[in-house]
């Protein structure tokens, strides 16, 4: 659990980001949207450091990237920093990224599933086609995940790919994030004649989010500069557990809800409220 004390330098990021109807009824349509700004580039300017220095320290990979296996070449990944540092809890438990996970998807209250650095380091690869919700026990639709860029991402290394509206259609592919899951999944979206979308370049502060089901992949990094991403996953508040019906989704229920048993509220020290209406 944190264990630092908050600089009183570190911005607060409780105020109100106003979405538009426009944009909220998108996001219920296609699964996913775009905002610019979310973060000030000032507080980014504050958070990244913090966030970074985390991600060096906890950084689990040992093997060079050309020895590793596509989802290990993907990026370097590192959950709930919040419980690293109050540093980190300041941004992940922010009150406007959380109100803006709530008014997209029009629920009352959201909790927090748990947090992701997603470094994407030089050379490194793709991420494939996958659904998120794969791994989560959570009975609900209602759950979303805000993807923000802590440095500007160039075109060249581009934001996540999108498939409108597959929000709606629950499991595609029980495969997890692998070689497989990108040959099945787009043989599927190719097969279907679904459309996709991609935000391009992203300034450090701008934001995707994307609901659980939403399937989604993105692009290797041919850069020379590390792409430092900042994920967090909201759900529903009232939300249940599910029985796990995968290895995956039984190790998610231990490490993200711990001694919550499946058919009980999502609710565990872990999980707490980060916005209520």
């Amino acid at each position: 659990m944190p264990d630092n004390k908050v600089p009183a330098e570190l911005p607060l990021l409780d105020e109100d980001y106003a979405l538009t109807p426009e944009q909220i009824a998108s996001y219920q349509e296609n699964g996913h949207i775009k905002l610019d700004g979310v973060a000030a580039p000032d507080e980014i300017e504050c958070y990244e450091p913090v966030i970074a220095g985390y991600v060096r320290q906890h950084n689990h990979h040992d093997k060079p990237l050309r020895e590793r296996d596509t989802y290990g070449k993907a990026f370097i990944q590192v959950g709930n920093l919040w419980e690293f540092s109050e540093e980190a809890a300041r941004f992940v438990m922010a009150r406007r990224f959380a109100k803006i996970a709530a008014e997209l998807m029009g629920v009352e209250a959201v909790r927090i599933y748990h947090d992701q650095a997603l470094f994407k380091e030089p050379g490194g690869g793709f991420t494939p086609w996958h659904q998120d919700q794969l791994y989560w026990p959570l009975d609900s639709s209602n759950t979303i995940t805000m993807w923000m860029p802590l440095v500007d991402v160039s075109e060249e290394v581009g934001s996540m790919t999108f498939v409108d509206g597959t929000h709606k259609l629950g499991y595609v592919s029980r495969q997890l994030i692998s070689d497989e899951s990108h040959k099945t999944i787009g043989s599927y979206i190719e097969g279907k004649g679904l459309a996709t979308t991609s935000y391009g370049a992203l300034s450090a502060g701008d934001a995707t989010f994307h609901a659980g089901w939403t399937i989604h992949s993105a692009p290797g990094n041919p850069t020379e500069s590390m792409r430092e991403v900042m994920t967090v996953i909201y759900y529903a508040d009232g939300t249940r557990a599910l029985n796990p019906d995968s290895r995956a989704r039984e190790n998610d229920l231990k490490r993200w809800l711990p001694g919550v048993n499946p058919g009980e509220l999502a609710v565990s020290p872990l999980n707490p409220v980060v916005y209520q209406r």
